[in-house]
């Protein structure tokens, strides 16, 4: 296993011998398991430095004892561990939805904020094979687009996911035939949320209907990831072919950006919206309204959002950012 998953890291250029990495260890199975991986490396020489970080959310009664299990596993494998509560972190105003959202969102803020600390390269996350497969599914039930279907990637900045192409069975095997202790989360088990649903009803219906589906899933995602990295690459050519930047702001040519398709008109505003780190909600009726004010014959200001809004003069349009702007 460790052979497989260490050409998998090499094939993704996901680790380099030089590199510091942080670990988001939970103390479940999946980032138990990427510990003791990691660890491997560690030992042989091709990786410099290894520190988890844990963080309690402090929404579970006994969620005191996971930091402790923490600890204990850190010491063990000679790891750092930094800990921190969810009240303890600077992050304020978290966006209504599901305790689910919001932790993967303080997660993700306590690890960038522990990467920049100590100058690490990367951030470990112990996304397998069957979470791939389970997003596919979450994905497609509530919708989404091409770019939401191809699901995780092994880098995606500096986040990387070594274990990817890793079966979740085999995870649990390894730790239980040498005794590596790891916590389960009752939650896990619950039909409240859509994941276990998929996981418990969805892939085992799929592996009853065909036992190919693990390899057909496989080819599947991997043909809509070539695909989308095809278009990304081409609506970076075109975004270049019809923007041009002046005093640090992007501008589109209204004319040039109306002759497009308005599949490629999505991902040109997506594009520059990315470009310019403004805050957009993701519905098809959002980028409607901005193909309509770009293509329309009027000129003026169309305010897009309480932070930011659309200008169009002399047949260009450009984004102001009001002073209310958050980065």
């Amino acid at each position: 296993m460790l052979s497989q998953i260490t050409s998998f890291i090499n094939e993704h250029q996901l680790i380099k011998p030089d590199d510091t990495v942080i670990l988001g260890l939970s103390g479940g199975p999946d980032s138990v398991f990427l510990l003791t991986v990691l660890c491997a490396l560690r030992k042989d020489g091709l990786l410099k430095e290894l520190i988890a970080g844990h963080l309690d959310h402090q929404w579970r009664q006994y969620s005191a004892q996971d930091v402790t299990f923490c600890l204990e596993l850190a010491k063990t494998y000679d790891v750092k561990l930094v800990s921190t509560t969810l009240n303890e972190l600077p992050l304020k105003n978290l966006p209504k939805g599901s305790k689910e959202e919001q932790g993967r969102i303080a997660r993700r803020f306590f690890l960038s904020r522990l990467a920049e600390g100590h100058g690490a390269s990367s951030i470990a996350l112990a996304h397998h094979r069957d979470d791939q497969q389970e997003t596919f599914f979450i994905r497609l039930i509530r919708g989404t687009s091409l770019a939401g279907l191809t699901s995780m990637y092994p880098r995606e900045g500096q986040y990387i996911r070594p274990l990817l192409s890793t079966k979740k069975r085999d995870i649990v095997t390894y730790l239980d035939d040498n005794r590596i202790p790891y916590l389960t989360d009752p939650s896990n088990h619950s039909d409240d949320f859509l994941r276990n649903r998929i996981r418990m009803s969805v892939i085992p219906a799929l592996h009853m209907c065909d036992n190919r589906f693990d390899q057909s899933f496989s080819r599947t995602l991997s043909a809509l990831q070539e695909t989308e990295h095809f278009l990304k690459q081409h609506t970076r050519d075109v975004f270049h072919h019809i923007a041009g930047k002046r005093d640090g702001i992007w501008s589109l040519d209204c004319k040039k950006f109306g002759e497009l398709h308005p599949a490629l008109q999505y991902r040109v505003l997506v594009m520059w919206l990315c470009e310019e780190l403004v805050v957009f909600p993701v519905s098809q009726g959002f980028f409607d309204e901005m193909a309509r004010f770009m293509c329309s014959v009027r000129g003026g200001i169309h305010a897009m959002h309480p932070t930011w809004s659309l200008v169009k003069q002399r047949g260009h349009s450009f984004i102001r950012k009001n002073d209310l702007m958050t980065q």
